[in-house]
């Protein structure tokens, strides 16, 4: 039989473990160890907060798979308290010096800065899970939509970056080369943008990469660590990279840092695929038909000033009044003009706005009437970004990054506490063109370009 200090032990070390299983800190709740009952959390204590960070890094690893552009601008903090606007600011450059005539005062020029502003606005999103959803799926419901929203996240801010540098009018049209390897025209417009084996293809090749390289170099554009970079889709690429000068990224022969989405180097330039590089295509011109065809014998290049048009363009198609509607502002391209719709009057009638006569019947003969916003033949056109050392910029608002948001449904789910919700929120680093020479928008077509659509 024990002794008195030794059975105070033990029921001391038993007690320890009963203390121990009787509260044990679980992801949800508190939970007794010996028969399974739980207690939910207080206020006071949680674990909400840690599982917030498990899922916000997911979000950030999601979202930053994506992030191509923002890597190349150059960012300008704006602190909190400080409104929403930021300005960028560069002196003016001087004329070179002339030669001076002897005792004569030269006049001086005069020396001054430009401005660039840009603001920021809030953009977010969320989705709502129901308690059923939750507890019932095979698969991690809240998990599943985090990552979902950091590719939504990527994709906005991409997008939203990349619109603001197509405003840039800097621009290159891609040479059309016919079939045999010939020079036959350089466009001046995405109507330009041939894609077949009788007209020719104005797609992106070596002497098109080496003649905006140039164009750069002569601009003194500054390259971004010896090279400049081109953002381009992975359609384009696929035109650029059969040709034998082409030097994929995993045969660069220095140790290179590699950009994120990098793909590989010609002439002087290292090329970063994005999905999200600007592809420009039409919707179809009405509900039967993605184009339209001229009426060679009805259509009137008369000036109708009365209304604001200049041609009266008719259409041998018939035009439902949602049709109508639909194509009033459009962009069209006929006969290798890309005009625009002032109107669509009745069932077989666009009226154009443009110079007088905007068309002429010569021109419409056997004359197709395509979607005007991509290139030859209602087909897509691709713009390929290429540029120097901080040719834009963009804000870095403090508190105002990305930020993961779920709420459980203890927290929000209602009086019966039926949903949680998962979403995000930030604000925009608008995005502004800081040196517009700096930047190239290179035009092409693609071997992609039917079946493309426009994103």
């Amino acid at each position: 039989m024990k002794g008195a200090n030794e059975m105070e032990e033990l029921r001391m070390n038993l007690q320890l473990f009963a203390d121990a299983g009787t509260l044990v800190n679980a992801t949800g709740s508190y939970v007794n160890a010996y028969n399974g009952n739980t207690t939910a959390f207080d206020a006071k204590n949680t674990f909400n907060g840690e599982l917030k960070t498990f899922y916000d890094t997911e979000l950030l690893e999601n979202a930053r798979i994506e992030m191509i552009y923002a890597q190349f601008a150059k960012k300008q903090p704006l602190p909190s308290g400080n409104g929403k606007t930021v300005e960028w600011r560069k002196w003016n450059t001087f004329d070179r010096a002339t030669q001076l005539q002897e005792a004569v005062i030269p006049t001086g020029q005069k020396f001054g800065m430009s401005l660039k502003q840009a603001g920021i606005n809030q953009y977010g999103t969320y989705a709502t899970v129901s308690d059923q959803l939750e507890l019932h799926a095979y698969d991690d419901v809240i998990l599943g939509a985090t990552e979902e929203m950091g590719a939504s996240a990527a994709e906005t801010q991409e997008v939203l970056i990349r619109d603001a540098l197509y405003t840039n009018t800097n621009v290159l049209y891609c040479d059309v080369i016919s079939a045999a390897g010939a020079y036959v025209s350089t466009p001046t417009d995405n109507a330009g943008l041939v894609h077949d084996a009788t007209s020719g293809y104005a797609y992106m090749t070596p002497d098109m990469v080496a003649k905006a390289v140039t164009k750069l170099k002569k601009d003194r554009v500054p390259t971004i660590n010896g090279k400049y970079v081109a953002v381009i889709h992975p359609s384009v690429a696929y035109d650029l990279r059969k040709c034998e000068e082409w030097i994929d990224v995993h045969k660069y022969a220095a140790v290179t840092e590699i950009f994120n989405g990098e793909i590989g180097e010609l002439h002087g330039c290292r090329f970063i695929e994005n999905v999200f590089a600007p592809v420009l295509k039409g919707e179809a011109l009405s509900a039967a038909s993605v184009y339209l065809t001229a009426d060679t014998t009805g259509s009137d290049v008369a000036a109708q000033t009365d209304t604001g048009h200049t041609s009266v363009l008719k259409v041998t198609n018939t035009l439902t009044s949602d049709d109508q509607a639909a194509i009033a502002g459009r962009q069209i391209m006929v006969g290798g003009k890309v005009l625009t719709v002032y109107a669509a009057k009745d069932a077989d009638e666009l009226y154009i706005q443009g110079p007088n006569p905007a068309i002429d019947v010569s021109e419409l003969t056997d004359a197709k009437v395509f979607p005007g916003e991509g290139s030859a033949g209602g087909g897509a056109a691709y713009a390929t970004y290429i540029f120097g050392k901080e040719a834009f910029g963009i804000i870095d608002p403090q508190g105002g990054a990305l930020q993961m948001i779920v709420h459980d449904k203890s927290e929000i789910g209602g009086p019966l506490n039926q949903f949680s919700t998962i979403g995000y929120k930030f604000e925009t680093n608008g995005a502004t063109m800081l040196y517009p020479e700096r930047m190239l928008r290179v035009m092409s077509a693609s071997a992609y370009s039917d079946t493309d659509v426009a994103n």
